[in-house]
């Protein structure tokens, strides 16, 4: 195999592909990006086998054939390159890496040991940037704690015909409606894990043609997301998500509206003083806006007000403020309501012109 590339597009797809390998790989081969030329196409693929991440991209091909090289090892060496061309060529142990004055030879791994992978790609559903958006919106709730994994996966449901996203960590919960998807090309509920999709929002982010869609197809155990010119696959969870909707209240009889924009900015503010995450930020409801303060006895304390509009009974009530500023962050509108019922109880933050997507959070008891 031999082929140039321009440095900086080699050294993103090697990036890009070796988010998916494990540091803590079962085999030596695991811890390989295998490239692949054919023709002027080149393919990166990378793998723990829960997870796959394949980019291709245009190169000038001189010959075809594949190689496994060592993928953060790689990385770095395309990436310390001076800019320009970079010849790979690769032979039956090692792979010479070139451009400019530089030279390397890496050792390589045994293709034939690299795990087969991948499903296949057609008769794919794609769906719109609303997708992406309800993505954005709920990926965030998700647990990173691998020691409750069902809860480290986003359920994709179907509620009366309409797709349905939610993720929680047992502290917070997103749920964002998808009502323009008709139908998703999954039955009626899986778990994806969370890491997957937080990947393909990475992918996403680089891709100036959002508007183009993400591409969406599973098997009964893995499930594939095509953005552009990557392909994410990962496998399904199995196992029975919580049961969500019964933490959903019917009704809150206090509600406040507010700017978004107003109240994120006043809410990293007071979060200055925040040294640990048992440090709450206090919100006082009342008739003309919102009062929040959050009180640190080692360091001080901190107080705003944001103007709003509110009806109900006055309310004090307390929150993880990282948590609140996620929530508020992911309302897709200008202006954002909190909906309470007591200091003990979830609230919930939305937006003010659409129910689309919701997001819970339990209040923080304070003295």
């Amino acid at each position: 195999m031999k082929f140039r590339s321009e440095r900086d597009t080699l050294s993103d797809m090697l990036a890009t592909a070796a988010r998916a390998v494990s540091g803590r790989a079962s085999s030596p081969v695991l811890s390989g990006v295998m490239i692949t030329c054919q023709g002027d196409r080149l393919t990166a693929t990378g793998t723990d086998l829960d997870l796959t991440i394949r980019v291709e991209s245009d190169v000038v091909g001189l010959s075809d054939g594949c190689a496994v090289i060592p993928a953060r090892l790689a990385t770095d060496v395309v990436r310390s390159l001076e800019p320009g061309n970079v010849s790979f060529e690769a032979g039956d142990e090692v792979v010479e890496v070139s451009g400019g004055r530089s030279r390397f030879s890496l050792r390589t791994y045994p293709v034939a040991e690299f795990p087969a992978i991948g499903i296949p790609l057609d008769s794919m559903a794609w769906m719109g940037s609303s997708f992406l958006t309800g993505l954005r919106q709920v990926v965030r709730a998700a647990s990173t704690d691998d020691s409750r994994p069902i809860l480290t996966a986003v359920l994709f449901t179907n509620d009366h015909g309409v797709v349905r996203l939610v993720a929680t960590d047992s502290y917070r919960l997103a749920l964002r409606d998808l009502r323009d998807v008709k139908a998703m090309p999954v039955r009626e509920d899986i778990l994806v894990p969370a890491r997957a999709l937080m990947e393909l929002q990475r992918i996403t982010a680089k891709d100036a043609a959002e508007d183009s869609g993400v591409g969406v197809i599973s098997t009964p155990h893995e499930i594939a997301f095509k953005k552009g010119h990557a392909v994410i696959t990962t496998r399904i969870l199995d196992g029975k998500y919580p049961d969500y909707q019964r933490l959903i209240p019917d009704s809150y009889p206090n509600s406040l509206t507010v700017g978004k924009e107003n109240l994120l900015a006043a809410l990293r503010r007071v979060r200055l003083l925040v040294r640990d995450n048992t440090t709450p930020v206090r919100l006082s409801m009342r008739a003309g806006g919102v009062d929040l303060s959050v009180i640190s006895h080692e360091i001080g304390d901190a107080n705003e007000t944001v103007d709003g509009d509110f009806s109900g009974t006055e309310i004090m009530i307390a929150f993880n403020p990282a948590y609140l500023i996620d929530g508020v962050d992911a309302v897709d509108s200008d202006e954002v309501v909190i909906e309470t019922n007591d200091p003990s109880r979830p609230a919930t933050v939305r937006s003010s012109d659409a129910d689309d997507f919701r997001y819970l959070l339990m209040p923080v008891r304070v003295s």
